[in-house]
């Protein structure tokens, strides 16, 4: 069997985070669905960004985040996504890079810009994602590093790419090998919106090859279109383990026939839920990929979800291991 060398790689979009505050009245005024994710055009992605005032700019994308997350644990974790030849590129590559991600996607010249999502933080603390999908929606399968998917333990796609012919080619591509290197297939879920788009196709990649299912409250409910409870049965019976958020609820992981409920973190205050359920997975990633019970691996999650919720951005501001020591969960 190959040699491991990875813990996960993901598959995702690669996806500039343009993080900023803004209030109620704001989001009414640009047509953006408070709570949710929205793809927008090169127009509206301009005018969101001009409009928003002062903010942050990091590299970003659900899956981006988790291998962000994972790295911070100390997990050896490796990303795939396209960028392109242009500034926002260059930003994605260096952050991700820096923060310990192993990235070794060659930028595309000539073709759509980078991705980027402008991020509105309302008071409240909740996020509103803009998104222009840009260039990171044209992976294919061509970009499927067939000896990096082998060489993982946990190869993890992400249900925001869903929505083109050619990256549904390339995670069944990605599956495949996994498969065939006897290596486990973890899925993201990705918003509520998405599920609705693909509801038939996500349950058919479940049942065959989803190893580990990633989902909140929301997904989970219109996947099955049915109250939390039935839903969770019914995940239970389609793949052998998953973890299920439900925001200040905690967490339900379901393994072995068995459900475990798993508090939440406590937090001071929420500033900014951005990359919350993408660092829950990263906990739990990291708990699994170490052998570790299903309900240490569940409050790692829960750990990370809270720090990240605690300040703006989806980046840890302190080292997660740090963090999991403390709370007496790594040595």
């Amino acid at each position: 069997m190959t040699e491991i060398r990875y813990d996960v790689v993901a598959i995702g979009n690669a996806i500039v985070d343009i993080i900023g505050r803004c209030d109620d009245a704001f989001l009414e005024r640009h047509g953006a669905p408070k709570g949710h994710m929205r793809l927008v055009d090169a127009d509206t992605s301009a005018a969101l960004y001009a409009a928003m005032g002062p903010a942050v700019e990091i590299s970003g994308g659900s899956a981006a985040n988790t291998m962000v997350g994972l790295a911070s644990f100390g997990a050896r974790a490796a990303f795939i996504g396209r960028i392109a030849s242009d500034d926002f590129g260059r930003i994605f590559r260096h952050d991700i890079k820096a923060a310990g991600v192993v990235f070794d996607s060659e930028p595309v010249a000539g073709r759509a810009p980078t991705s980027r999502s402008m991020i509105l933080v309302t008071p409240d603390g909740e996020r509103t994602m803009n998104t222009f999908l840009g260039i990171s929606t044209e992976l294919d399968q061509g970009e499927v590093r067939a000896d990096m998917i082998a060489q993982s333990a946990i190869v993890y796609l992400e249900g925001y790419l869903f929505d083109r012919p050619e990256a549904k080619a390339a995670f069944r591509q990605a599956a495949s090998i996994a498969k065939k290197a006897g290596r486990r297939v973890a899925l993201t879920l990705s918003d509520g919106f998405c599920v609705d788009r693909h509801r038939d196709e996500f349950l058919d990649l479940i049942r065959s090859d989803v190893d580990i299912l990633f989902a909140n409250e929301d997904e989970i409910t219109s996947l099955y279109q049915l109250p939390f409870d039935e839903a969770a049965a019914r995940t239970a019976a389609d793949t052998s383990l998953a973890a299920l958020t439900r925001s200040a609820k905690g967490s339900l992981i379901l393994a072995d026939g068995k459900s475990i409920n798993v508090p939440v973190d406590p937090v001071a205050k929420v500033v900014d839920t951005t990359g919350a359920g993408d660092l829950y997975a990263a906990g739990f990633l990291y708990g699994v990929t170490q052998g570790m019970p299903m309900e240490v691996a569940g409050r790692l999650g829960s750990i990370a979800a809270a720090e990240i919720i605690g300040h703006i951005g989806a980046r840890p501001e302190v080292r997660l291991d740090k963090l999991a020591r403390e709370k007496g969960l790594m040595k």
